[in-house]
């Protein structure tokens, strides 16, 4: 039986620019809107300043506290009896997926991670609460466990469902 237990392996160090990089395209363009916004429109002024304001530390702390903070938590393993999986940084999930459970595995790259040289491991389940993704993972990492995985898998009995 495969118990939930921590996973042993920690995130690629790069991730810590990845999540940072994410948070900073989100919310400067949202600063840099609230700071035109109160140079160029004086009406605006008495609530562009609280705009930005807020946005000035959400960028902050999306860029300097949350990535380190994530990559403290995040942690993932693949065995031969299981993947394991912990996440988060406000709200933790620490999952198993017994491999007679996996239906499913993918490696996804995107603009971020591809320029980082990472990957997003997604390991689909026959459970109701979605795949479990290993995020941060450098790109040939995800892809040796997505063929141990695969391999793994193919000499496992069950339909997965």
């Amino acid at each position: 039986m495969t118990r939930l237990r921590p996973p042993r392996h920690r995130v690629e160090h790069r991730a810590v620019r990845w999540w940072a990089l994410q948070s900073l395209a989100l919310f400067a363009p949202l600063l840099a809107i609230a700071i035109a916004t109160h140079v160029f429109w004086e009406a605006a002024r008495p609530w562009t300043l609280v705009v930005a304001a807020a946005a000035a530390v959400l960028l902050l702390v999306g860029t300097i506290v949350e990535p380190w903070w994530r990559y403290a938590v995040h942690r993932w393993e693949v065995t031969d009896e299981a993947v394991y999986g912990l996440s988060g940084w406000w709200v933790r999930e620490w999952r198993v997926a017994p491999i007679s459970r996996i239906q499913t595995v993918d490696s996804v790259r995107g603009p971020f991670e591809q320029m980082l040289g990472l990957a997003t491991l997604r390991v689909t389940t026959a459970s109701s609460q979605g795949a479990i993704d290993i995020v941060g993972l450098d790109h040939e990492v995800a892809a040796e466990a997505a063929e141990k995985l695969r391999a793994v898998t193919q000499r496992t009995p069950g339909d997965a469902t």
